[in-house]
């Protein structure tokens, strides 16, 4: 098992222990064949088990999909309804909030490609669940922005649209962040804070 899924702690409430195994197997596969290439048989030897053992705990891959999704999405919208919730100004509460969204997708990059970039192989039902997921955590944000707007702290003409732009920036980084790159996690969530701050035209 790659190291990064051992340590994400994302899938800790999934039970029994063999359920979480598939899961964890599951992120790995996908990130790296992608869904669609990737079988039940590549899952269940990745979790030294046998193809007949991973129907008992998930009766689709989809599902095994599915239940990925619904968990990221889950720590996703924690992140940054926590973020949108502190104590601090606009600014403070949206720097806040990319720190750690950015900082999550660098440090847990495998699981947050698949998260972010398999929706498509969804099922409709699971899909418009992962949705609804979603449009909370763009509110996360955008109620951060809008309220920045309010008191006269950003300079934002289209809140959705920026809502947008900043939620794609930080999904991004799952995309190209490599541990052995020159930036930690935590100067990139930084540096995109900073970068969002002028963005939104924040004063001060």
């Amino acid at each position: 098992m790659g190291g990064e899924e051992q340590q994400t702690g994302a899938w800790a409430d999934i039970s029994p222990d063999a359920a979480r195994r598939l899961v964890i197997a599951a992120v790995e596969a996908f990130a790296e064949r992608g869904y669609h290439a990737t079988t039940t048989r590549d899952i269940a030897g990745r979790a030294g088990m046998s193809p007949a053992a991973l129907y008992i705990h998930y009766k689709t891959k989809e599902e095994l999909l599915f239940q990925i999704s619904r968990v990221g999405h889950q720590l996703s919208l924690r992140i940054l309804q926590d973020a949108a919730e502190s104590a601090g100004t606009p600014a403070d509460r949206l720097a806040r909030a990319v720190r750690a969204f950015v900082r999550w997708h660098a440090e847990h990059h495998t699981t947050a490609r698949v998260v972010q970039y398999e929706l498509g192989a969804l099922s409709e039902e699971h899909y418009t669940e992962v949705v609804a997921l979603r449009r909370r955590t763009d509110g996360a944000v955008r109620s951060i922005i809008e309220a920045g707007v309010d008191t006269g702290d950003f300079d934002v003409p289209d809140v959705p649209g920026t809502t947008l732009a900043v939620l794609s920036l930080c999904i991004d980084v799952a995309r190209w962040f490599n541990t052995e790159g020159r930036r930690t996690p935590d100067e990139v969530g930084d540096l995109y804070a900073a970068l969002v701050l002028r963005m939104v035209g924040a004063s001060g």
